[in-house]
């Protein structure tokens, strides 16, 4: 399990804040489009799909690329130019977490430690100790990061990520290779640092949003298409959800006649969702909302304008 030996100090709120963000790559592809976000101390869910833009923004709050025009602000911090000081109190974790494969995990981290600054050998001693207890490492210490499976390489990066008490700190899809067990503990330690901490959540794990944020925002083709709070925008699409098991030779009709916005397979047969304001007939069912209806919609219902 994760234990909680690691204890957070009391720190006053922080925000992060992103004005006019924009990012576009050499070979011509728009990243990030004029991205305006508030993000508070707490859980903050940012989903969308592959290619949406969500590697973009967190590396580049995080520090790791510049952007072509507009601001992020952490609290008096100036993310873009005050990057040196930013690193300080930033925990980073990206999808793709490398090791040393012949360095034993306790000896890696007391050397990120140093280069987070924690000099003073007894604390960093103490605190890699504690991170490698929360993390569930500790009887592991002393192995090869090579020997690790995937789901202790994740939570040798999540330890990586919580040195010198991070104020910020940004999780690219951080239960790949977890199990379901190893996966809820570090829900749990996500919800414990939220509570002094900017924490980012980026995922396709639309259920994670649900469970642990406060806040999230849609992104899809370098566009923040909604924010807001995950269970009032639930209450928002009340009634407004319907569903129907069809045929998946009229699948396609469908599409053309409704706003569907998701379709599922169930024993052997399409079951789609809908979006309308009042009952469509022809067999539909009230449903009750849920945050990928929610997400789908707001995807779907994206129009790209098409370069002339």
């Amino acid at each position: 399990m994760f234990h909680t030996t690691y204890n957070l100090q009391t720190l006053n709120p922080m925000q992060l804040t992103i004005q006019n963000l924009s990012k576009t790559y050499p070979n011509g592809v728009q990243a990030l489009k004029n991205v305006n976000l508030e993000i508070p101390t707490g859980m903050f869910g940012l989903l969308g799909p592959n290619g949406a833009g969500k590697s973009t923004l967190m590396r580049t709050i995080a520090t790791l690329q510049e952007a072509d025009e507009g601001s992020i602000q952490l609290g008096e911090l100036d993310v873009l130019r005050q990057k040196s000081e930013v690193r300080k109190i930033l925990g980073y974790l990206p999808q793709e977490f490398g090791v040393y494969p012949k360095v034993p995990a306790e000896i890696l981290l007391d050397h990120l430690a140093v280069l987070k600054g924690i000099t003073n050998s007894r604390e960093r001693k103490e605190v890699v100790q504690a991170l490698l207890h929360k993390t569930n490492l500790y009887q592991h210490r002393k192995k090869n990061l090579g020997g690790y499976s995937g789901g202790m390489k994740q939570r040798f990066g999540i330890a990586q990520a919580l040195l010198a008490n991070p104020r910020l700190i940004i999780v690219d899809e951080p239960t790949a290779g977890l199990d379901p067990g190893e996966r809820n503990r570090f829900h749990n330690l996500l919800v414990e640092l939220g509570e002094n901490a900017v924490v980012i959540l980026s995922t396709h794990i639309v259920d994670d949003v649900k469970e642990l944020c406060t806040a999230m925002a849609i992104i899809n083709h370098g566009e923040i298409l909604m924010t807001g709070n995950p269970i009032e925008t639930l209450k928002s699409m009340e009634g407004k959800v319907w569903k129907k098991k069809v045929n998946k030779a009229d699948l396609e009709s469908y599409k053309q006649k409704y706003n569907v916005i998701s379709d599922k397979m169930i024993s052997g047969s399409p079951v789609i969702h809908i979006l309308n304001e009042n009952d469509p007939g022809e067999g539909f069912i009230s449903t009750e909302p849920n945050l990928e209806d929610v997400y789908f919609s707001h995807i779907f219902n994206h129009k790209v304008p098409q370069p002339a």
